[in-house]
């Protein structure tokens, strides 16, 4: 899927710019897939092997891997990270920037 058409889906976006062979992004890998499981429907999480497609960091302007790049709603780009931060530290992030997966929706009355 390209990052164009998971636009169409208007969820955020996590998105991990990294390579398979990378230590430091091989660490993340299960983060980003519990995070996919638990947060399926509120979040997107996009992994880019930026050594096997380059095109993606240079989208991004990346210079180090791993990178998480946050992403709203529309696509904006509202915080990036280098290095490896916890399941934690990202969810943290995202509640700061205003989503917070973990609550529930409010009954309607």
């Amino acid at each position: 899927m390209t990052i164009e058409a998971v636009d169409a889906q208007k969820l955020p976006r996590l998105l991990e710019l990294g390579a398979d062979k990378c230590i430091p992004c091989k660490m993340m890998k299960p983060i980003l897939e519990e995070l996919t499981q638990e947060y399926a429907g509120k979040l997107q999480v996009e992994f880019y092997d930026v050594w096997k497609n380059p095109a993606y960091g240079q989208q991004y302007g990346i210079s180090l891997i791993p990178t998480q790049i946050f992403l709203d709603t529309t696509g904006k780009e509202l915080f990036r990270h280098q290095g490896f931060p916890s399941k934690e530290d990202i969810l943290a992030k995202w509640k700061e920037l205003g989503f917070d997966f973990n609550s529930s929706p409010k009954a309607v009355p």
